[in-house]
Order: C-alpha cells, then sequence, then structure tokens
C-alpha cells in the first residue's frame, strides 16, 4: 500500500477521523470564535488537518495557519548539511509563533512522525539538533508551558510508525490497527465523544480534588527496583483532564489523557527508581533506565539500551537532572491494558504512573497564572529545556502521600487508585 500526501488511507476509518478533528477542536481546544489558530504536523497527517481546519472555521476560528514537516527532508539534513547545521535552528519561526500566541491564537500539534527515524544517525549530531532547537523554542515553549493559552495535542496513525507498533503486519493492516487504538484511546470510537470526553474529564477531575484535599507534601513509590520519594513543590496543585487556561479558556491539553499530575520539588526527590516501560528518545529506544536521587538531582544513571543518549539528555542543562512534573496513572487504563508499545510519550505515559526530567508546569501551582518565575523557582518548581516523561508505575508499584507529620495515607495499591 502506498499512500501519498492528502490522500486518506483506506485503512483509516473516515467518520472515526472526522470525529477525532471534532474532539481536537471541541475538546482538545475548545476554539473560540474569532480566534486563530497555529497547525503543526507530519505532512502524512494532512488528511487530519484538512478536517481539523473544516470543524475550527466551523466553529468560528479567525485563520487556521498549517506548519508540515516532512521525514526525508529530517533525513537529507542528516546526511547532506554542513555540520554547523546542528548547532542552528529556526528562532525567527519560534519567535513568531509566540507573537501569535501573544495575540491569542490556540495551539495544535499533531503527532505521528516515525519515532525512530533518527535511529541511525550520528547520536551527538542529533543531541546538538535538539539543544538547538529546544534553546530556540523558548519564546513560544513558554506561552505552552505556562500555559498561558489554550493547546492541544492529537495524534495521526502514519504508515511509519504503524509499521514500528506492528511490524508483523502488513503496512495496511499496521494502519488500520494503529488508527483503531488511537481512536479508542481519543474516545473517538463512540458514537458521542464530546460527551464521552465530558465523562471522563469529571472522572480525573474526582482524582484531582481528592489528592487536592489531602495536600500531601510528599508522594513515597514503592516495588521492584523503586523506593522513591518524590518532595511535592510548596503550593503544589494537582491537575487532569480539562484545565483552564490563563486565556480563560478550558481545553484537554493532551488527547488522550488518563492522568492526574503535579509539580515536584526540584531539591526534595531522592532513592532510587527504575523504568517499567521503555521510553523513545528522539530515535532512540532508552531501556532499563535506573537512577538514584539525592537532593533532588539524579547523581546516577544507567540504561540496558540507550545509557549514552540518556546521559546527554541529563547533560542539557542543570535543571535535566530535576523533576518537573510526576503523575499518577492507574495500570487499568485502556492504554495499559492494550498492552502497546506506542513509542509515542504522548500514548505510553497514559498507561502508567511516571515523573518528567525537566521544566515544571505553572498551572500546577496554587494561583499560578499569578506567580512570577522568581517565585514558581522559589516554590520549589524546576526549570529547564527539556521537559521528557518516562514511566515508573505497573501493577506491582504501590505509592502513599506523606503527610506532614510523617504519617502514611495509601493513594494507589499495585498499580490501582485506592480511592476507587
Amino acid at each position: 500500500m502506498t499512500s501519498h500526501p492528502g490522500t486518506l488511507s483506506a485503512s483509516i476509518d473516515p467518520v472515526k477521523l472526522d470525529r477525532l478533528a471534532e474532539v481536537a477542536v471541541k475538546v482538545g481546544l475548545q476554539l473560540q470564535p474569532g480566534q486563530d489558530l497555529v497547525l503543526t504536523a507530519p505532512v502524512a497527517a494532512l488528511p487530519l488537518v484538512r478536517r481539523i481546519a473544516e470543524h475550527a472555521y466551523r466553529a468560528g476560528a479567525g485563520l487556521v495557519t498549517p506548519f508540515f514537516a516532512d521525514e526525508e527532508i529530517t533525513l537529507s539534513r542528516f546526511r547532506d548539511a554542513r555540520d554547523e547545521s546542528f548547532d542552528r535552528a529556526p528562532g525567527w519561526l519560534y519567535e513568531g509563533m509566540a507573537k501569535a500566541y501573544e495575540n491569542n491564537a490556540a495551539r495544535l500539534a499533531i503527532v505521528g512522525e516515525d519515532p525512530m527515524l533518527l535511529s541511525a544517525q550520528d547520536p551527538n549530531k542529533v543531541a546538538r539538533a535538539n539543544k538547538a532547537n529546544s534553546i530556540a523554542y523558548q519564546p513560544a515553549l513558554k506561552k505552552i508551558a505556562g500555559f498561558d493559552i489554550n493547546w492541544n495535542i492529537v495524534s495521526y496513525p502514519t504508515s511509519s510508525w504503524a509499521r514500528l507498533v506492528f511490524p508483523g503486519d502488513s503496512e495496511d493492516v499496521a494502519v488500520a490497527k494503529l488508527a483503531e487504538a488511537i481512536f479508542a484511546a481519543s474516545h473517538a470510537d463512540v458514537d458521542d465523544p464530546i460527551a464521552a470526553w465530558g465523562d471522563h474529564n469529571a472522572a480525573l477531575q474526582r482524582r484531582t480534588r481528592w489528592l487536592n484535599q489531602q495536600r500531601f507534601p510528599a508522594l513515597h513509590f514503592s516495588g521492584p527496583g523503586t523506593d522513591l520519594t518524590v518532595g511535592l513543590a510548596d503550593g503544589h496543585e494537582w491537575e487532569g483532564g480539562a484545565s483552564i487556561a490563563k486565556n480563560g479558556v478550558t481545553c484537554n491539553a493532551n488527547i488522550p489523557s488518563e492522568e492526574v499530575f503535579t509539580t515536584p520539588h526540584a531539591m526534595r526527590t531522592s532513592g532510587t527508581v527504575v523504568s517499567t516501560k521503555p521510553l523513545s528518545h528522539q530515535g532512540t529506544l532508552i531501556e532499563n533506565i535506573a537512577v538514584r536521587f539525592e537532593e533532588g538531582r539524579i547523581v546516577e544513571a544507567k540504561a540496558t539500551r540507550g545509557e549514552e543518549v540518556l546521559k546527554k539528555v541529563l547533560d542539557t542543562d542543570e535543571g535535566a537532572r530535576r523533576l518537573g512534573e510526576v503523575a499518577l496513572v492507574p495500570n487499568s487504563s485502556p492504554i495499559s491494558q492494550s498492552g502497546l508499545l506506542f513509542y509515542n510519550t504522548l500514548f505510553d505515559e497514559n498507561a502508567a504512573s511516571h515523573i518528567a526530567l525537566g521544566q515544571c508546569y505553572s498551572k500546577c501551582f496554587i494561583d499560578g497564572d499569578k506567580l512570577t518565575p522568581e517565585q514558581i523557582a522559589a516554590q520549589g518548581g524546576n526549570k529547564s529545556f527539556i521537559h521528557i516523561d518516562w514511566m515508573i508505575g505497573s501493577d506491582q508499584i504501590d505509592v502513599d502521600g506523606i503527610g506532614a507529620d510523617g504519617s502514611r495515607v495509601p493513594v494507589m495499591r499495585k498499580g490501582e487508585w485506592v480511592s476507587e
């Protein structure tokens, strides 16, 4: 099967794809009348981009502006570009995006690129290119990480991604399987996906309310290879599902989403933890991560595969060795129960509880929209050029909330919510 950009594969259900586009606009973004939309996507996802544009304009969008990436063009850079190319990034583009967000444009990213696209490329060039891009992206990222605007990420089943997830199947079968997995995880496989998201958000919000009532100063994760205490930031707040951006719009930033999450204190994580699922990062599969924290900082890191890449990530900047997020996800989540490794953090992080190295989210503080960067740092929020999630939860992991007096409250047992 050969698909061309702009051509919808016969393996993808057009009705469900249209529902996914509707979910992205009406649930993911809750796009407002007159609001502009900045959209990024792989060129192979053009069928979904077109449907999203249709739903956006029907919702009253001011202007939809798409930007596309192409895998072959990306590879040509690594094959043929001058060495100094890998220390550069299109800062002018990200400054323009930041300007759009300052003017209240919404942000939507469609992901679906081959996660292993750069696996055969020089890891030093990959690391340099990633760092340059991370630095250049800061003006736009600050608006997104600060939740200044309504933003959303959804996925499209490209053939290169599908072949990786389902290597034993023909291309058309692999695309069909990945498409159905995406639709199911995104609640686009039901007749009324908008109502389904309403119910799902309500369940996530019940969990965040309970955690915010407890006000635990720390969480303790225990299980095989894991004895980790994650201190939580002063004035932290748990989030999950739909959230209100600083522009007043309620949106679901990630579709799918099974997590509730908050901000750790950058100086208060200690102990050991091992990954429970591989981390796919910029063309490298990093397996069996094992790290040790002291006073919030990773002081020892190992992996049975991809260790060199992991250590390059940790050396990105000072904040790369500290935590910017901790999230709780039940082992019974649909993505976990699918048994699939998606090689895509958007999905894999929703299969298990996880931590994220790097930048924190300001919205995970009480009145976070009113705090300055200096105040966030003073309350324990981490700062970094990166934000990389990796999974530490499973059906063998217990989580306790630790009270100010040292008392313990069961939060999860064998990967499931105790309160439920």
